[in-house]
C-alpha cells in the first residue's frame, strides 16, 4: 500500500504533462499498472480470480 500522502499528491494535476503518475485506484501502486483497467497487476489478478471483472477469465490449455 502506498502512503496516503503519496496517493494524494499523484491525484493533483501536475505542472507539466510528463509528470503524470498513474496509480492503482485500489492500493495506490504505481508499478505494474494497467491503463485499461486502472489497476495494478496484483489487484487485477485478485479481482479476475474472484470474477469481479466482466469479460476476464483465467486461461487454461
Amino acid at each position: 500500500m502506498a502512503k496516503t500522502s503519496t496517493v494524494a499528491r499523484s491525484k493533483k494535476t501536475p505542472k507539466f504533462k510528463s509528470r503524470v503518475v498513474r496509480r492503482c485506484f485500489r492500493c495506490g501502486r504505481k508499478r505494474g499498472y494497467m491503463r485499461d483497467f486502472d489497476l495494478c497487476r496484483i489487484c487485477f489478478r485478485e479481482l479476475a480470480n474472484e470474477g469481479e471483472i466482466p469479460g476476464i477469465k483465467k486461461s487454461s490449455w
